[in-house]
């Protein structure tokens, strides 16, 4: 836990120097957004061009480390806590550096986001999985749908086969570095798949438990 705290403060601290070291190489508007061409298309002033993301991470950071001690079933994510860590060490370094990527565009280093969303994002989808397949039943991290929070054994089943989608959801949204034009698509379809279709198994297994309670307890 101290270990934890420590090193996400550290990385918190670093996005806000990051931030003040540019500050004086970006132009007052800055750009900040792109559409699905990686045409520039949203801007902001340049205060919080420099610190709107140090302050989304500050705020992940502290959510993140206040869920384990709020959620109701707490003892259950304290089995799975290293996971869950490092999903917030992954996450907060690549909200870095998209960060790192807006501020080089804005001194005339023009990398793409087609090139830096789809890696981090599959990456990002990838360690989902893996968190997902060693998830316990908890009220805020998983595949949580009324079927899934409601019975152990669904849980486990939805999450471990919802973990495998998302692992290779991971995969394709990192093909969509090779066809930037389509990222997007590689990126959001299979990921809108797997959401819808781990909600509708979650309810057939906890059909098929309703009919049959014995598999509760054999699983």
């Amino acid at each position: 836990m101290r270990k934890t705290k420590v090193t996400i403060t550290g990385l918190i601290f670093l996005s806000f120097i990051i931030s003040i070291y540019f500050f004086p190489l970006v132009p007052e508007q800055m750009a900040t957004h792109w559409d699905s061409q990686g045409e520039v298309n949203g801007y902001m002033s340049k205060l919080w061009g420099l610190f709107f993301m140090p302050l989304v991470i500050t705020g992940l950071a502290i959510m993140f480390l206040v869920i384990p001690r709020i959620d109701p079933k707490k003892e259950n994510i304290a089995k799975f806590r290293k996971y869950y860590d490092r999903f917030i060490f992954l996450l907060i370094f690549f909200l870095i550096a998209v960060h790192l990527q807006v501020l080089l565009w804005n001194i005339g280093i023009r990398i793409s986001p087609n090139a830096v969303f789809p890696v981090g994002i599959g990456l990002l989808f990838y360690y989902i999985g893996v968190l997902m397949e060693n998830a316990e039943r908890n009220w805020f991290i998983g595949i949580r749908t009324p079927w899934t929070l409601s019975s152990d054994r669904v849980w486990r089943k939805t999450n471990r086969l919802g973990g495998k989608l998302f692992r290779i959801a991971g995969i394709s949204a990192i093909f969509g570095v090779f066809f930037p034009k389509l990222a997007f698509f590689f990126t959001i379809v299979p990921a809108l798949f797997v959401a819808g279709f781990t909600v509708v198994y979650s309810y057939i297994e906890y059909q098929k438990e309703l009919k049959n309670p014995q598999s509760q307890i054999k699983t």
